[in-house]
């Protein structure tokens, strides 16, 4: 069997095999991309009436949550956002998968709105979006069963993009050739639409596809992550993600004051928002996130203080520390949620991204269609002219009289 046909025969089987996943992480990505403009139409209580005030401390923003959250519940984080938009009290509790989060007026601290759930058994307020991501990582089934899967298949449709391509490439440079590889037919029949828009749609978004797929494998498989990491830093091993603790020695008790007084360090340096923890056991610190960059994640400077003394402690990992002394790997991991989901290019980017993966979702239907006709025609089966005795062949200027058969049957 010739390389073409194996790889013809893998592009079809793989794609075949992983094609239904395909459809639901594309579809589902497809609708994330845009959570934060979709959200701010039908969830108003995210936004304030931007004034030249100043935002309240921590500690007043918390007091306000606190009767909304309930007496067992007590704050873990503070967010302050971009300047027309609510801050956020927020508690969790990972064990349990509870979460709540409290909105409120940066200015005033009136409470706009609360939303709570349990991710773990489904009660409370539903969240269109978290249900969109679950989709998206793990299919709507328990994430370690379901990340596995979804990544295998994203592992998958990486090896289809790169067998399509084969497949694609012309065989020479003739016009007809060309026109076939890049442009879309759309007066032929329905068919032939069908195979253009398998083959050509999937050309032009088959780099965007490759950066987004490849960006996605860093959340399902630990391997890829680190192998990952070690490409991108020249053979370096990739840093373990570690906060450091505070003094469990100090015999003083924490202060809801410390991280007002940690917010008052940080509130005048250039910010789109400030990420602030609340410590909960002795040895946590305080951490604070300065976002530098409106509607992404990557561009940000992340601190660590003692709980008492208010010091500041230094963590590991490629998201510890200021954003302009990280390496280049540390950058680009530090960018990976936001090129996968077009952010970094911000709209323009998530356009991109939206478009990309509605031609993902459409491949594995399209290239269904093509096999399925390939396979129908096959059946087919060309009309002859052989009958019982066999098959008599007539020159086109040749008659046969009646005298002629009676000859021939006196000679047989």
């Amino acid at each position: 069997m010739s390389f073409k046909k194996i790889n013809a025969w893998l592009h079809l089987w793989l794609g075949i095999s992983s094609g239904i996943i395909v459809v639901i992480v594309s579809l589902t990505g497809c609708i994330y991309v845009f959570e934060k403009e979709i959200r701010s139409v039908y969830e108003p209580w995210r936004f304030v009436k931007a004034t030249e005030q100043a935002y309240l401390p921590p500690s007043a923003l918390m007091e306000s949550a606190q009767p909304f959250l309930g007496k067992r519940e007590k704050p873990n984080s503070v967010v302050y956002r971009e300047k027309g938009e609510a801050a956020t009290v927020s508690s969790f509790d990972r064990k349990k998968g509870k979460f709540t989060s409290i909105y409120l007026n940066p200015y005033t601290g009136e409470v706009q709105h609360k939303v709570s759930m349990n991710r773990k058994t489904g009660e409370g307020d539903f969240d269109f979006f978290r249900f969109v991501l679950d989709g998206h990582r793990a299919l709507w089934l328990p994430y370690d069963i379901g990340r596995p899967i979804v990544g295998v298949a994203v592992l998958t449709f990486v090896l289809i993009l790169i067998s399509g391509l084969i497949l694609w490439w012309p065989k020479n440079l003739k016009k007809a050739n060309v026109d076939k590889s890049f442009k879309i037919k759309w007066g032929a029949s329905f068919k032939r639409v069908n195979y253009d828009l398998h083959n050509v749609f999937g050309f032009y978004s088959m780099i965007f596809l490759l950066i987004i797929s490849l960006t996605g494998l860093v959340w399902s498989f630990e391997w890829y992550s680190k192998s990952l990491y070690w490409v991108t830093s020249a053979g370096k091993s990739l840093p373990e993600h570690r906060q450091p603790s505070s003094d469990t020695t100090n015999l003083a008790e924490f202060e809801v004051s410390s991280v007002d007084k940690i917010y008052a360090s940080l509130k005048n340096k250039e910010n789109e928002g400030i990420f602030l923890s609340i410590p909960k056991k002795k040895e946590d610190v305080i951490s604070a996130t300065l976002y530098l960059r409106a509607g992404t994640f990557y561009k940000a400077d992340n601190y660590y203080y003692d709980q008492i003394t208010l010091k500041e402690l230094k963590g590991t990992g490629p998201f510890a520390g200021n954003y302009a002394d990280a390496s280049g790997a540390d950058k680009l991991r530090r960018m990976n949620y936001d090129i996968h989901i077009g952010a970094i290019l911000g709209i323009p980017g998530k356009v991109i991204a939206f478009f990309v993966s509605l031609v993902s979702a459409s491949l594995p239907i399209t290239g269904f269609m093509v096999w399925l006709g390939r396979k129908k025609k096959k059946k087919k089966k060309p009309a002859t002219g052989t009958g019982r005795t066999g098959t008599v062949k007539r020159s086109p200027n040749l008659t046969i009289t009646p005298q002629a058969t009676a000859a021939m049957q006196a000679n047989s």
